[in-house]
């Protein structure tokens, strides 16, 4: 098991944290393991899909739980509505409780940013890459979902384009992290997904998270792949922070898609301003 999580397993609700957005004062943020919850079976314990068959009350329940360790007010919780897009929304308060307590009337939004105070912006994973922002400046939050497609398409970099479109953030104040997904030992993928990477990457990029295997297959590094967008978006390198902390290797902590065969929950990454 990664140490870092067998630091946090014994706490009342498992959380995942990091350093960068831990200092900054403004700020809550983490990433849901399975445990601390109430859901059962497959979906053991916190799992936080009202879509993927859990029993609806336990999935509010694990949001309750949230609120209550966060100390927000659920009400004011926000869902993405992911499709592998790159598209990002600006939440305001008239979104408030969307997708959790009342219906969207948004789809395809796999990207979230706010500068509402109180507002917490959750979006949803099972090996996908969450990407966590901050601007510590312009106080303005955002937490994007980056599989294959968003990251072949530079999620991250469209995120902190639109924050500094939008806020007027500086690059160089915004802070970064990669979250919980799925490694690159773990990932075997095929030759179209390099081509579709080759759209947007070099080649000396490609050759940094692609690695060759027997049978035209790749191990690809979403987590490289990723530090390389959050880097050209103009981010600071030590402004990204990674754990390094795979989904598929700790499939008994965290739910994994592929280490399951689909027979899951979802964590969710969640930030939001106090």
């Amino acid at each position: 098991m990664n140490e870092y999580l067998e630091k946090i397993i014994e706490n009342e609700l498992p959380v995942i944290q990091y350093d960068l957005f831990s200092k900054l004062d403004f700020v809550e943020h983490g990433f849901t393991t399975r445990l601390g919850g109430v859901s059962e079976g497959i979906f053991s314990t916190m799992n936080l899909s009202f879509t993927r068959g859990d029993n609806p009350e336990h999935v509010m329940r694990n949001y309750e739980i949230i609120a209550e360790h966060t100390g927000f007010d659920k009400n004011l919780f926000v869902a993405s509505h992911q499709t592998h897009t790159t598209n990002t929304r600006i939440v305001t308060r008239e979104d408030a409780g969307k997708g959790i307590v009342r219906e969207k009337d948004y789809e395809d939004i796999d990207g979230l940013i706010t500068s509402e105070k109180g507002m917490m912006l959750f979006t949803y994973y099972a090996d996908c890459v969450p990407l966590f922002f901050a601007d510590p400046v312009k106080k303005v939050v955002a937490v994007s979902h980056s599989g294959w497609k968003g990251t072949a398409h530079r999620m991250g970099k469209v995120t902190v384009d639109r924050m500094c479109e939008e806020f007027g953030c500086d690059r160089k104040d915004i802070v970064c992290a990669i979250g919980p997904s799925i490694c690159q030992s773990c990932y075997e993928v095929s030759e179209d997904l390099v081509e579709e990477f080759s759209k947007s990457y070099s080649q000396e990029e490609i050759e940094m998270i692609f690695e060759p295997r027997e049978h035209q297959k790749y191990h690809l590094d979403l987590w490289k792949a990723n530090e390389i967008v959050l880097r050209s978006a103009g981010i600071l390198p030590v402004h990204i922070e990674n754990r390094k902390i795979c989904t598929c290797c700790n499939r008994e902590i965290l739910f994994s898609h592929r280490a399951t065969q689909g027979k899951r929950g979802n964590l969710a990454a969640y930030i939001g301003i106090k």
